[in-house]
């Protein structure tokens, strides 16, 4: 489709999305600007840093005033803003709302690009009609470890302020971009079909040399990369437990790294000496951590239903393995993977190639920029 968007403003990150989106634009010949606070401890490169100084009033007051004067005129004049969350900013939702509406009114056009919670999602997540049976909230329909051991979780995210906040933001974007299947379910409830599209989770496989594994692996390494606050959120402490389980079961033929709160560079120079990499479990599909893994060869334990590969039309190469969501259940699938090492080569590239046709971040920016393209089109014939 053809483009006259030339400016692009990336603003807030997850996990490195939009740095790599960032990268497939640019190769498409735009000009990118990423602002983020670098996904806090992950320390992700951009162009703008909208960290936090310090904690507290006065670290958030500090990036007010910095938004306010020596970034103004950083964050206006682009033909497209995509924001990565209602709160883009380390900011009580007042501030967020003042901030968007002045994105809104001082560049082209304005999306989000679904790559994390907000409150929609979570909703999503509590309702027990929901689209989402499983997820970090709830396990069918019965609290998920995160809400029994942070029972006031949700009423700090159900606040007044908050959903008002939200509900401007979803009323206002011109459009919104799911990173993964459970984002797009989610957008299915609050925009019309027309406002909304998935465009997958970007992978610079470019710039990602693949391991080799060896046909034949005596001793599986089993990697767990993890952020110390969030163990339950993920599923993470049930995977360490069975993870130690079955290495102390079969201590000749499996072992387990832990890497804890490393900067992203470090986290991925450890990742590639692995062979399986252990995700998540109340996932319905691999998010930034497994399809990493995945496109450097390596084999992922995430999100991998049935309902996800239908979704994106993947009839045949299916190689993430699919995590359960009970502990005995984790239990046998780590198993079966030490049983069968064999296989865990052909799998990590058959995991690549997957990576490759479906998340390669050129053709995820090709998709976001053909959506914002039509959005902008539809808007001026208006």
């Amino acid at each position: 489709m053809q483009s006259d968007i030339k400016k692009i403003l990336l603003m807030g990150d997850y996990s490195n999305c939009h740095r790599a989106l960032a990268t497939g634009l640019r190769r498409m010949g735009h000009e990118v600007t990423v602002a983020s606070n670098g996904s806090r401890w992950m320390d992700t490169e951009r162009d703008i840093d909208l960290s936090r100084p310090s904690k507290g009033k006065l670290g958030g007051a500090a990036l007010w005033l910095k938004l306010c004067t020596s970034l103004r005129h950083r964050i206006e004049g682009y033909d497209i803003v995509a924001i990565h969350n209602p709160l883009m900013v380390e900011q009580r939702p007042n501030r967020c709302s003042m901030l968007f509406d002045r994105l809104k009114a001082r560049n082209g056009a304005i999306f989000l690009t679904a790559m994390g919670a907000d409150l929609n999602y979570i909703n999503a997540c509590i309702d027990p009609n929901g689209p989402l049976p499983f997820n970090e909230w709830m396990v069918n329909g019965k609290p998920a470890p995160m809400q029994i051991e942070n029972p006031g979780l949700y009423d700090q995210w159900n606040n007044k302020a908050l959903r008002d906040h939200t509900r401007h933001v979803y009323e206002a974007i011109d459009g919104a971009a799911s990173i993964l299947y459970e984002y797009d379910l989610v957008l299915q409830r609050h925009l019309p079909a027309d406002r909304r599209t998935y465009i997958g989770l970007p992978i610079d496989t470019k710039a990602l040399q693949p391991v080799e594994l060896p046909d034949r692996i005596e001793k599986v390494r089993f990697f767990l990369g993890r952020h110390a606050g969030r163990l339950a959120e993920k599923g993470t402490d049930l995977l360490e437990r069975a993870a130690r389980a079955v290495v102390e079961r079969n201590p000749a033929h499996a072992e387990l790294v832990i890497v804890e709160n490393k900067p992203y560079a470090e986290y991925i120079e450890l990742l590639r000496n692995t062979h399986v990499v252990l995700d998540q479990i109340y996932s319905y599909t691999p998010a930034t951590n497994a399809l990493l893994a995945m496109a450097y060869g390596l084999n992922a334990v995430s999100g991998g239903e049935a309902a996800f590969y239908d979704f994106i039309g993947e009839k045949e190469n299916r190689p993430v393995i699919n995590a359960p969501t009970d502990y005995d259940s984790i239990v046998d699938t780590l198993q079966n993977v030490v049983n069968h090492r064999d296989g865990i080569a052909a799998r990590g590239k058959a995991s690549r190639a997957f990576v490759v046709k479906h998340n390669d971040t050129d053709t995820v920016a090709a998709r976001a920029l053909d959506f914002w393209t039509s959005r902008i089109n539809a808007k001026n014939q208006c």
